[in-house]
C-alpha cells in the first residue's frame, strides 16, 4: 500500500445522490483537502427522488462541487466524462441495491453493475487512475457458516443475484488491476444506516411503516442478525482507504502483480433483529416520531425467511484495522436515535 494525497486532485464518485456517495462527497467537500469532486448520478426512482434531491442541495452548496446527471451504463458517456475531468481518483458506489428487488428486477442489476462496472473500468484503463475504489457488499458471503465473515474466505455461494453481481465486480477489479496495473481495493459494506439512509432497508422501512399504522414483518420468525454499521464509519474507512491504494509491483517474472485489495467495513458486532427493533421503536418515541403509548405489539408479525436474504451477517475487520487503522464502533442506538432525529425533521 502506498499513500495517496488527495490535496488538489479530482476525485470522481460515482452514485454520488446516493446515500453513501452523498455522505463521502459532503464529507470531502468539508474537509476542503480534494480539488474538484465530481458526482455523477441517474437519479432513478428505485427509492423516492426527493431523498436524492435532499442530499444533492447540501453538495452544490460548495463551489468545487460538480454534478453530472448521467447512468454509468451509457459507455460513450462515461469515457467522455474521464477524458474531459481526468480524475485522479475514483470511487465506484453507483449500483443497484437491494437483494429483493434483484429477484424481481434483474435486468437493473445487469445493467448497472455489471455492464456500468464494466465501463467504469474501461474508462479507468483509458484515462489512468491513482486508485480505484469500488462498492462491494456483504451479501457476497453468502450461505457461508464461518463467522464472523473475513475477506480470506471463499465467496462462491451467493444466494441473490444482486450479491453474485458485486462478486463478479471483485473478479473484474481483479483482472484489470492484473491486466492494467490498475490500482483497485473493493469494500465490503456492511448493512449501512443513517439519517436520509434508503427507504428499502429494515430500519426506514419499518419506521414508514409504523407512522402509517401498518405492521412490521420480522424475518426468519426474528432469528437473524446484522451486522449494522453506521454511515460516518463507512464514510470514515472509504476516506482512509482512498488514500492508500494497493501498492504497484512486479513478481519474479517480471510481470505486474495485481495492485488490488478487499475488506469489510462493518461495526463487527452483530445484532439480533428483536433487539434491533427494540432500540429502534424506542429511540422513535423518544423522537416524538411515535406516541408515548404506542402498542408496539400489535404491529410486529414474525414470518419465515425471504429467499436471498443470509440469517447473519458479521464482519471480520482485522486487516482494516492492520492497514488503515480503522474499525467502525459507533453503537447502535446512537446511530438509531441521529435516525429518528432526522427522520421526525424532515418527514413530520
Amino acid at each position: 500500500m502506498y499513500p495517496l494525497d488527495l490535496k488538489g486532485k479530482t476525485v470522481l464518485i460515482t452514485g454520488a445522490a446516493g446515500f453513501i456517495g452523498a455522505n463521502l462527497a459532503l464529507r470531502l467537500l468539508k474537509e476542503g483537502n480534494t480539488g474538484r469532486i465530481v458526482g455523477i448520478d441517474n437519479m432513478n426512482d428505485y427509492y423516492d427522488v426527493r431523498l436524492k434531491e435532499y442530499r444533492l442541495r447540501q453538495l452544490e452548496e460548495y463551489s468545487n462541487f460538480e454534478f453530472i446527471k448521467c447512468d454509468i451504463a451509457d459507455k460513450d458517456k462515461i469515457e467522455e466524462l474521464f477524458e474531459k475531468y481526468k480524475p485522479s481518483v475514483v470511487v465506484n458506489l453507483a449500483a443497484q441495491a437491494g437483494v429483493r428487488y434483484s429477484i424481481t428486477n434483474p435486468d437493473a442489476y445487469i445493467q448497472s453493475n455489471l455492464v456500468g462496472f464494466f465501463n467504469i473500468l474501461e474508462a479507468c484503463r483509458n484515462n489512468p487512475v491513482e486508485h480505484l475504489v469500488y462498492a462491494s457488499s456483504s451479501s457476497v458471503y453468502g450461505s457461508n457458516k464461518k463467522v464472523p465473515y473475513s475477506t480470506d474466505d471463499r465467496v462462491d455461494n451467493p444466494v441473490s443475484l444482486y450479491a453474485a453481481t458485486k462478486k463478479s465486480n471483485e473478479l473484474m477489479a481483479h483482472a484489470y488491476a492484473k491486466l492494467y496495473n490498475i490500482p483497485c481495493t473493493g469494500l465490503r459494506f456492511f448493512t449501512v444506516y443513517g439519517p436520509a439512509g434508503r427507504p428499502d432497508m429494515a430500519y426506514f422501512g419499518f419506521t414508514d411503516k409504523l407512522v402509517r399504522g401498518e405492521k412490521i414483518q420480522i424475518f426468519n420468525y426474528g432469528n437473524c442478525k446484522r451486522d449494522f454499521t453506521y454511515i460516518d464509519d463507512i464514510v470514515e474507512g472509504v476516506v482512509r482507504v482512498m488514500q492508500g491504494a494497493p501498492e504497484k509491483k512486479n513478481g519474479d517474472d517480471g510481470l505486474p502483480i495485481p495492485p488490488y485489495a478487499v475488506y469489510n467495513i462493518g461495526n463487527h458486532s452483530p445484532e439480533n433483529l428483536l433487539d434491533f427493533v427494540t432500540i429502534l421503536q424506542e429511540e422513535l418515541t423518544d423522537a416524538g416520531v411515535l406516541p408515548k403509548d404506542y402498542d408496539f405489539e400489535s404491529h410486529k408479525e414474525l414470518v419465515p425467511m425471504q429467499p436471498g436474504d443470509v440469517p447473519v451477517t458479521y464482519a471480520d475487520t482485522q486487516a482494516l484495522e492492520r492497514d488503515y487503522g480503522f474499525s467502525p464502533d459507533t453503537p447502535l442506538r446512537d446511530g438509531l436515535r441521529r435516525f429518528a432525529r432526522w427522520y421526525k425533521e424532515f418527514y413530520m
